[in-house]
């Protein structure tokens, strides 16, 4: 009698969907996404299932423990958007106790739509505020006003799903009392977790033009450093508790598909600019199948993680779905120890002593820790208070060894 191998369970990878269509663009951002458009909506949705499909064809996603349609605006695409949520939920093994979360704006949100996200299983909505100051937000190029972004809120917060708002801080004119305010009325929402970010100036974006032409001044960092440390005393006092770099929520509600990224777990992104990583392993048998060139690693040793995107603008997109994606980066078992820990690092929680050890940076810690940047404690490396405002020096210093 011959027994066989048990077989192996499937790859555990979160599912994130880029959709490329806004109303606007807002000043900031140079995230991939084109306004108005809305003629090509429904291709993109047929294109994107159909890439989920395909993906599905190789057993990537037959143990998907969160599910993030992001953007973009979502809720952009109307009455598609539940036609692709459900379309994802067919293709897809979503865990029975799988995140399902939407991102939206205030423009776009309307209790119709919501309710028939939330038929189609949608428990998590984050919604993109960023300030209850119509100052601020007219700075932002946010096309919004405060009334509005109340007003979504208090619809979201009433469907039952979770509910999740980006802030931001540090942009030119807020003031200390405007930020205050907005930290309030963000918790008087009754979200459950808030995204603080610092505005930062990306190239090509109209705040770089803006900011270039003297219109407005330049985001000061030390502002913005002392808003992060106001936000989280307020929001610790309202049971909100920082438990990553720019993340709060109360306790047990977490993004668990936010902390896949940080804990260096797989996931596979859908759309064009979407980003994924997979063990080297699960794409090279893809690869080899689909006859994608995958390079060189520079260094000597078999890959252990690939990430990858599908660089290319919406129109390629819907004409070819299924072409290569790319630009590949292999990492090497070293790089992926290494980078474990420079992400474990974002979350308030740390990396233990033996991830340290095992990614060879025992040195480098400590030498941070003469800093003032990590402490150690417990068994675990952590950030101090200022290693997390000045994060990208620690960062850095890890992912250089």
């Amino acid at each position: 009698m011959v027994v066989s191998a048990a077989a192996e369970p499937p790859l555990a990878v979160a599912l994130y969907v880029h959709v490329p269509f806004c109303r606007s663009k807002c000043a900031y951002c140079d995230f991939y996404s084109l306004a108005g458009h809305e003629q090509l909506q429904p291709a993109f949705v047929d294109a994107a299932l159909f890439e989920a499909g395909h993906w599905s064809h190789y057993d990537l996603l037959d143990d998907v423990p969160s599910l993030y349609v992001g953007g973009g605006t979502p809720t952009a695409l109307g009455g598609e958007l539940p036609r692709l949520v459900a379309g994802l939920l067919e293709t897809a093994c979503l865990r029975s106790d799988a995140e399902i979360t939407v991102e939206t704006n205030p423009e776009t949100t309307d209790a119709a739509l919501v309710d028939a996200l939330v038929a189609a299983g949608v428990g998590r909505f984050s919604l993109g505020v960023q300030s209850f100051d119509d100052a601020v937000l007219r700075v932002l190029g946010r096309p919004h006003d405060a009334r509005r972004a109340a007003d979504a809120a208090r619809l979201l917060a009433a469907s039952g799903a979770s509910l999740s708002l980006d802030l931001i801080c540090g942009a030119p004119g807020q003031t200390e009392a405007s930020w205050r305010g907005t930290l309030h009325r963000a918790v008087e929402t009754g979200a459950s977790h808030l995204s603080v970010y610092p505005l930062s100036v990306e190239g090509g974006t109209p705040l770089e033009a803006t900011v270039a032409a003297g219109s407005v001044a330049a985001p000061d960092p030390d502002v913005a450093a002392e808003m992060m440390l106001t936000a989280e005393s307020v929001l610790r006092d309202a049971g909100l508790y920082r438990y990553e770099v720019a993340n709060y929520a109360r306790p047990g509600n977490e993004s668990r598909h936010n902390l896949v990224y940080w804990q260096g777990g797989a996931y596979l992104g859908i759309g064009p600019h979407a980003a994924s990583m997979l063990p080297f392993r699960a794409l090279r048998d893809v690869a080899s199948s689909e006859c994608w060139a995958l390079g060189q690693l520079a260094e000597d040793g078999q890959p252990a993680r690939a990430r990858f995107s599908r660089d290319v603008q919406l129109l390629d997109y819907l004409k070819g779905p299924l072409a290569s994606p790319g630009p590949f980066e292999l990492l090497s078992a070293a790089q992926t120890a290494r980078e474990d820990v420079m992400l474990g690092l974002r979350l308030v929680r740390g990396v233990t002593h033996a991830a340290v050890e095992a990614a060879g940076l025992p040195e480098v810690l400590r030498r941070l820790e003469g800093e003032g940047l990590v402490e150690s404690e417990d068994g675990r490396w952590r950030t101090t208070e200022r290693g997390w405002l000045l994060g990208n020096r620690v960062f850095g210093a890890v992912w250089n060894g």
